[in-house]
């Protein structure tokens, strides 16, 4: 069983993406279950989790009405505004949620996530039983280090293994502070982003040293992995073994496969 732990979906001719700029171009256009299907039955893969890819409640229920008639879709990580009262949010919600995320590393603050109505946020998530995504760079490691002792019972997935900086003198300071992530036991890693990022395999041997293969889990990032690989060299760099390519996913996000 392969579960490809992280991908997405948009059409920026129905909604705004602002992260879709000129450097990106090649992914301003409509990507849809029928685009990822075929890669999908080319490598074997069971399912996918869909991740939200702008700060919208619209979006997440457009993700979770689209995973409800997509059998390969597995789950949806979607967002919701943690500086409100989550528990409302999420009970108007109908379908596979298994995760919420926000995109932590483009908030101006480094320590957005420490702020007190967010923390109440995230405590909610957990409290509801989904996973919290961390979407952070080095500059917001600190905060997501200390938000996952916080709260050591909600399941934290770090995404992208934090994105790892391609200065290499930028470096230590991630590996500091993906390896202090990697020491608790509330948090896992995805295997994705890699070939957008710096170094794509010494990236993924890494965490997998850091947090063992059993807090792993394979994820494209399709299609923003389409700037810079195919989607079965993905999937190749996150390598083997049946936690990487699914069961840490299952357990993770709860998954009904």
């Amino acid at each position: 069983m392969i579960v490809d732990a992280h991908q997405h979906f948009w059409d920026p001719a129905t909604a705004d993406y602002p992260w879709l700029t000129d450097d990106v171009a090649p992914l301003r256009r409509r990507f849809g279950p029928e685009d990822l299907e075929p890669e999908l039955r080319a490598h074997d893969v069971t399912g996918t989790v869909v991740v939200q890819a702008r700060h919208s409640l619209d979006e997440t229920r457009e993700l979770l009405a689209l995973a409800a008639a997509t059998p390969f879709v597995l789950g949806v990580v979607g967002w919701v505004d943690l500086t409100r009262d989550v528990r409302p949010q999420l009970v108007e919600l109908e379908g596979p949620l298994v995760g919420v995320r926000h995109q932590v590393h483009d908030e101006p603050d480094p320590a957005w996530l420490l702020r007190e109505d967010v923390q109440r946020g995230i405590a909610a998530v957990g409290a509801a039983g989904l996973a919290f995504d961390l979407l952070v760079r080095t500059r917001e490691l600190p905060a997501a280090l200390a938000t996952a002792k916080r709260h050591p019972d909600v399941r934290f997935v770090l995404d992208h293994v934090a994105k790892c900086p391609r200065n290499p003198a930028e470096r230590v300071d991630w590996a500091a502070g993906v390896r202090a992530l990697a020491e608790l036991p509330n948090v896992t890693c995805k295997l994705s982003g890699l070939f957008t990022e710096g170094d794509p395999t010494g990236t993924a041997e890494r965490a997998r040293a850091w947090f063992g293969a059993g807090r792993c889990m394979f994820g494209s990032d399709w299609p923003v992995c389409l700037l810079a690989c195919e989607y079965g060299d993905t999937l190749a760099v996150a390598g083997d073994g049946a936690d990487v390519l699914g069961r840490t996913a299952v357990r993770t996000y709860e998954l009904r496969v």
